[in-house]
Formats: C-alpha cells, structure tokens, sequence
C-alpha cells in the first residue's frame, strides 16, 4: 500500500498510514468525548465517520455489527473489548479508506462533505486520557536502570535482588493520578530524610528536592480474564489492546525514605503522563525484536515460544528550561526490557488476579547500556544528583525544577513508514503549600 491522500502526511510524522492509532478527542463542533485515529497531523473523527448516512459502520467494518455506537463513547474501553481480531479488521479497514489507492473512494476520499467534517487538524481538536483506568500496575523490567540503581545504593555485587532475574518485580500503582499529555505534574509534598546518618532518624515535611522522571512504556489490557484463572504466557498478546509512552513521575528523597518495607507510596502517587494515542499491538508486529538475555532458568508459565517479544522502539527524552531551551539528554531502546508484557501478564494473573480491560501496565524505566546518555532518568544520569547534566544555554540540573518540561518521544520503522506515539508531555509546578 503507498502513502495517503490525507493532507499534511509528512514522511517524518509519527502518524503514517502503517501506524493509525487510536485516541479520545472533543472538537470544535461536538465537545462530547469520542474517538478519532491519527493520520499525518490531521485525525480522522471515527464518530462522524460512523454517523453519516453515507457510510454505514457495519458496512465499512463487519465485525461491528451491533456495535455502531463504540466510537460515540468517551473512552477506548468497549472498542479495547472486542478484541484483537477486531482491532485488527477496523485497522485495516481505516488504512484502506485512507490510503491514495483506496477500493472504496467514494466513502470519504470523493465524498467532499463527509471529508471536511470527518478530516480535522490536530491542532483543532483537544486531546483526553484513551481509556478508563481502573488499575495501573508499574513493572520493573528495564534491567539497565534496575542495575544502574541497584549498584549506586548496594553496590555491584548485590545489586539486582535474588528474585530480580526470576520474575517481573511490580508494584500496584494509582491509577487515579494517571493524566494524558500537556497535562500540569505539581510538585508533591512529602516526608524527607535530609540526614540519613544522623539519629534519632528525623524526618522534614515539604516540597520534594529530588524531582524526577522515568522512561517508560505502557500497555493497555483489552480484554480481562476471570478472577482466579491465570493468562498463558503465549496467549497473553490476545490480551493487550495497545501501547502509550508513559512517564512515572518520582520525587527521589520522599521514595527513598519511605519506600522500606512495602515500596513506593506518596513518591509516585502524585503523577504518571501517558501520550494520548495508543498505538495498536498489531502496528508495531513489525518491530519485534529479541529482549535483554535472561540467565536465569526461568518457570514454565514464563517461557515464551515467541523469542522476538520486545519491540525495538527509538526512545528520546527532552528537558527543556523554564526559558523554553530545549535539550535532548537520553536517546534509548525500549528492547532494553528483560521482561516483556505477556510476561508480565502472565506473571500479574499468576496467582489469579482479574485484569480488566483498560488496566495499565507500565514496563518500569527504559535505560540502555551505553551509558550516562541512554539513562531513562535523572537519578541515573547525576548518580543521585552527584553530577549535573548540562543543558543548552549553559544552564545544568541534577533534578527537575519548577517549570522545567520533560517530553518522552519513540518512534519504530523508516521515514514515509514511521509508527510512533506522538509527545508525552508535562511541565512541574510549584509544590502546594501544606496543611497541618
């Protein structure tokens, strides 16, 4: 299939006709949540698709017969639930419809009416979280930053836990604070050692110091398996409806206080951006490649038989200053995980944990092995605020300031072909002030 006739499909953009992924939009003339694909830096609105008398959903797409109304709804949910094969359809579906050699011109490339009020800019429209998150659950399965990390606390020798290599190590996130991109992260208040040597051990209450970000990516559940039967690790790709970038936003000195013995609370409870389109498991089929060799003998519910189970995504990082100078400081590979999703779902249902669709499960920091400028993190990159990072215009940080602006970026394939997510965006606000 060649390029588009959709206008401004620049052979840069993120939004090819091989990647069309799937968001939640209002527009300037119905406010109503509903959902749209990206196509170059236009989206074509799928509720005024499905509504015009012209097209007919069931027509255009048969595995939605008796679900003409799933693109009116204000999130991803009941489409995520029909599942893979459906996706699948609708996917190929909208390229064919979009694409300059399309077998039906006349739904929308000939149809001047339908056109104008279905192919809308970006810049028109007004981006909403995709999905209604009833669970978020974080992973940490980017070996690189578990290993960076562990050594810079533990030392060399004990930096990985014992049970690192056997199992995806998670823990239950807030699924509540979780906002789409663009959207204001306010600096959390919280506990803080600033003495670890000295005792009695006193902690101080106030805005986080250590501010920080990580390079992670997400991954939506489509469909949800019953409570008490787990997912088969080879079977678990049926489950997963997409992928987003995510940054799970971390004030280092509130974690590192409070995070024995049960892990991190009010440290990552504040804030996690998501980009707003997910990127369908079947766009990004292509860009499968082998994870992080794993040593260890692994259990047989997390033996997969597809070796190639990570994707080879380019990964950037911006920081850019108050004074709106922007610096790229990490660029990585999410194919830096040990552990990839189905094994994480896999794992996640082991014991028989119900997964719902929209649940989220974030992959942990994405760092590589080519050090200080492939680190998915500022704790990383300033071994703890050790070091700074140098910025352009001659400013430094060791940890984020207010009004500082993280963008994650990835991107798979070549240009005229590229599957990418679009930005993943938030800028820090000042603490707010606390109450006794």
């Amino acid at each position: 299939m060649g390029g588009s006739w959709a206008p401004d499909v620049s052979p840069t953009s993120d939004f090819s006709l091989e990647n069309l992924p799937f968001g939640i939009v209002t527009t300037p003339d119905d406010t109503s949540l509903h959902a749209a694909v990206a196509i170059g830096s236009s989206i074509l609105d799928l509720k005024v698709l499905a509504a015009h008398p012209g097209t007919g959903l069931a027509s255009l797409f048969p595995s939605l017969a008796g679900h003409e109304d799933v693109f009116a709804q204000p999130t991803l949910n009941a489409f995520a639930q029909l599942g893979r094969a459906v996706h699948r359809e609708v996917r190929s579906g909208l390229r064919d419809l979009l694409a300059a050699d399309t077998s039906r011109p006349e739904v929308l490339r000939d149809s001047p009416e339908l056109r104008e009020k279905a192919i809308l800019s970006q810049r028109s429209v007004r981006m909403h979280l995709p999905m209604a998150i009833g669970d978020y659950t974080d992973f940490y399965a980017g070996y690189h930053h578990a290993f960076a990390v562990g050594t810079m606390f533990r030392g060399a020798q004990n930096a990985l836990q014992p049970s690192y290599t056997h199992l995806p190590v998670g823990y239950h996130g807030r699924a509540s604070s979780i906002v789409v991109s663009g959207t204001p992260i306010r600096r959390p208040n919280g506990q803080i050692l600033l003495d670890p040597t000295a005792e009695p051990k006193q902690p101080i209450t106030g805005p986080s110091r250590k501010l920080d970000f990580e390079l992670e990516l997400g991954c939506f559940i489509a469909r949800p398996n019953k409570a008490g039967e787990a997912v088969g690790v080879d079977e678990a790709d049926d489950q997963i409806f997409g992928y987003v970038l995510l940054n799970d936003w971390s004030a280092r000195d509130i974690q590192a206080w409070e995070y024995v013995p049960l892990g991190p609370f009010n440290s990552k409870n504040f804030g996690t951006t998501i980009s707003p389109w997910v990127v369908l498991a079947d766009a990004l089929e292509p860009f499968r490649t082998k994870p992080i060799e794993n040593l260890a003998e692994l259990q047989g519910y997390l033996r997969e038989a597809k070796h190639a189970s990570v994707f080879d995504i380019r990964l950037e990082v911006d920081l850019t200053t108050p004074e709106g100078d922007t610096t790229t400081i990490a660029r990585t590979s999410a194919k830096n995980l040990l552990w990839s999703f189905p094994q994480m779902i896999a794992h996640h249902t082991l014991g028989g944990c119900p997964l719902r669709t929209g649940d989220l499960l974030g992959s942990g920091t994405i760092s590589g092995p080519g050090g200080l400028s492939e680190c998915g993190s500022l704790l990383e990159m300033t071994q703890n605020g050790k070091k700074e990072v140098l910025l352009y215009g001659m400013d430094a940080r060791t940890f984020l300031k207010d009004g500082d602006a993280i963008t994650l970026r990835g991107v798979c394939g070549e240009d005229g072909a590229r599957v990418g997510f679009g930005d993943c965006g938030g800028r820090v606000f000042s603490a707010s002030t606390t109450k006794r």
